[in-house]
């Protein structure tokens, strides 16, 4: 489906399957009065999704000239799958560098630049994609990113290990006692209202095996913090 949000800006959604055989929402937005400048891939974060909590942002990216492409992960957003599970970050990592980078391979943008932005759990999304291929794109922008546990309240070692045995039985169960995700992650009160009107956010508990693939995640990008090449990636807090 294709429709201008604005004169300037074709947004387009497309359904695409990925490896795995499950259908992924993605959606762009294209300027229309010129050439784009270069690419930008958009990481939503964790419960989150891109066509509407990250609308604004690249309708601002777009207005300057960039093509702005988005994917929401599977069980999330409007992608198919269990809302708000994870049964394995790194295949979310598949399908999003699958993704982009047929993207980047069509003939029309071949010589373009590739940029990377994540937010929070997409910041994460975005250093394993560099590590995955380190010299493909040639920039990022990281908005508090996902890579590292504050040390009071990083899990001991036990809890680890009976987490990871509980994620063998009851993986998708809801009973991971957090704060309200929103609360967290929004501090502005009209953003936060937005969310929690926003359909396709989940707003539930973590589950099991989607905090164990969350805390996993962050653990390695903490200890192999040293593969990213400093020279292309820039971070804001």
């Amino acid at each position: 489906m294709a429709s201008e949000i604005d004169h300037n800006i074709k947004y387009d959604e497309e359904f695409i399957l990925n490896s795995r055989g499950v259908k992924l929402f993605t959606c762009s937005w294209i300027p229309q009065n010129q050439e784009p400048k270069a690419l930008i891939f958009i990481c939503h974060g964790y419960a989150m999704e891109c066509s509407i909590g990250m609308n604004s942002t690249a309708i601002r990216l777009a207005n300057e000239g960039y093509a702005c492409y988005g994917i929401d992960y599977q069980g999330h957003g409007k992608s198919a799958g269990l809302s708000g599970y994870i049964n394995n970050f790194d295949d979310l990592v598949d399908d999003c560098l699958n993704h982009f980078t047929s993207i980047c391979e069509k003939e029309e943008n071949k010589e373009k630049m590739r940029y990377l932005l994540g937010e929070s759990m997409g910041g994460a999304m975005v250093l394993l994609l560099h590590r995955k291929k380190p010299d493909y794109f040639d920039g990022a922008v990281l908005v508090a990113p996902m890579c590292k546990i504050a040390e009071n309240v990083k899990p001991h070692p036990l809890v680890i290990s009976v987490l990871t045995k509980l994620c063998k039985f009851i993986p998708t169960w809801k009973i991971i006692p957090s704060q309200d995700i929103v609360d967290v992650a929004f501090k502005l009160p009209e953003k936060r209202k937005e969310i929690r009107a926003n359909p396709y956010c989940y707003k539930g508990r973590p589950r099991l095996k989607t905090g164990y693939e969350l805390m996993r995640v962050s653990m390695d990008l903490e200890n192999r913090l040293d593969e990213v090449c400093s020279k292309i990636f820039n971070t804001k807090a």
